[in-house]
This record gives C-alpha cells, sequence and structure tokens, in this order.
C-alpha cells in the first residue's frame, strides 16, 4: 500500500491546495509523486509532485515529508479526497496508476540560473495573455497553439538565451503560483540544455526547450 507521511499538517496542506488546482484544470488529471532528500543531502525528507497541465507544461510544489513506495502516480481526485478526509500524519494517496503517467521528468541537477524577475512584471504579462486568448478561443474552447507558443519574455545569462512561451505563463496562472505578489517577490528562472523551469512561490513550471525529434521507423 502506498503511504504519505507529513510532520506537519501545514505541508499536507499545502500539497491539498497544488492538487486541487490540478484537478480543477483537468479533471481526470494524475499525479506523481517522488521522494527526495533535502539539498546537500541534509536528514529533511521531501515529496516531489508532479502534473501534467492542459497547455502542455509540467507543474511541480514540493512539501516536506516522507512517503513510500518512493515513486508513485496516483488519480488526482483520489490523492484530494484522502488529503481533505484524512487528518492524521499518514495518508493513502489512492490506488497507483503508474502506466497514466506519460511526460518526461527533468533532470535534478545541472540547472543554470538565467533571471531573477519581478513576481508582479511576470502576474501582469500572464493578466495580458489571459485577455487576449479569452478573444481568441478556438473551437474546442482553447487558446490556439499559435497564440500559446507566442514569446511573453526573453532572458539570458553566460550566453545562454532563454524564450518564455505564454503557456508557461498560463500554466502558472491556472496552478495558483501568481497573484498577489508583493513588490519585492522574485520569479526564478532556471535552464539546462533542453529544460525550462520557472519558480515561484507557491511552486514552478517546466517545459522542454526544444521539441523532441520524432523516432525514425
Amino acid at each position: 500500500m502506498s503511504e504519505l507521511t507529513f510532520a506537519d499538517p501545514h505541508e499536507r496542506d499545502d500539497l491539498g491546495a497544488f492538487v486541487a488546482r490540478a484537478v480543477r484544470l483537468e479533471g481526470d488529471s494524475v499525479v506523481r509523486l517522488r521522494a527526495r532528500r533535502g539539498l546537500n543531502n541534509d536528514s529533511t525528507d521531501l515529496i516531489d509532485a508532479w502534473v501534467a497541465t492542459p497547455f502542455d507544461v509540467l507543474a511541480t510544489r514540493t512539501v516536506r515529508g516522507s512517503m513510500r513506495p518512493d515513486d508513485v502516480t496516483v488519480s488526482g481526485n483520489e490523492l484530494l479526497a484522502a488529503l481533505a478526509i484524512v487528518r492524521g500524519e499518514t495518508v493513502d494517496p489512492g490506488l497507483p496508476r503508474d502506466l497514466m503517467w506519460r511526460s518526461a521528468l527533468p533532470p535534478g541537477q545541472g540547472w543554470q540560473v538565467i533571471d531573477q524577475l519581478p513576481a508582479e512584471v511576470v502576474s501582469s504579462l500572464a493578466d495580458k495573455g489571459l485577455s487576449v486568448a479569452r478573444e481568441n478561443v478556438g473551437p474546442h474552447g482553447t487558446p490556439p497553439a499559435s497564440l500559446l507558443d507566442q514569446t511573453v519574455l526573453t532572458v539570458s545569462s553566460e550566453g545562454m538565451e532563454i524564450k518564455v512561451p505564454l503557456r508557461c505563463l498560463f500554466a502558472m496562472s491556472g496552478m495558483g503560483f501568481i497573484g498577489n505578489e508583493g513588490p519585492d517577490e522574485r520569479v526564478r528562472v532556471t535552464a539546462t540544455d533542453s529544460w525550462l523551469r520557472i519558480d515561484a512561490r507557491f511552486g514552478a513550471v517546466v517545459r522542454r526547450r526544444h521539441a523532441l525529434l520524432p523516432l525514425l521507423v
């Protein structure tokens, strides 16, 4: 049986808020949970939660806690119900649904800090993008891919230039990672050769910088 253990009830509630946002964006979403040690292999046990958003962007949030097994995918609805009902330290996240996870995860190391942006600027850009999207909704009720792929930010550091597409800001807004920021709050942009990551106060979004080449048959 899978099991999550939280030393602090606030950590359980933070994970519940993250899962609730994911389920609101996509009702049949699944959540991948992975155990991790703290920075420099300190004694802190961490749980990384991952979801695939409708914007083709991954979202993640880390809480303090332990789990077994150390990597499992579960139903977002089942996990949300368990976190809401069970108020003790230990929670059964639901039946494993590992085959339903189809996204590659980024590496744990090798990230380069590109820039620290004012959170208010990122939030304003997201709001403007949402306004434009409402005026350009496609036949399925979603913005066209051409709009989502538009670059809204370009940041660079030490020869690495990173273009941030609108879909990343949509995912951040939809997951509740930005909004009501103070004037001194920052959003961190990091990258590897293949991945882009944007960290805000309540979580991060991650996306491949380059599309995978199709396999030749």
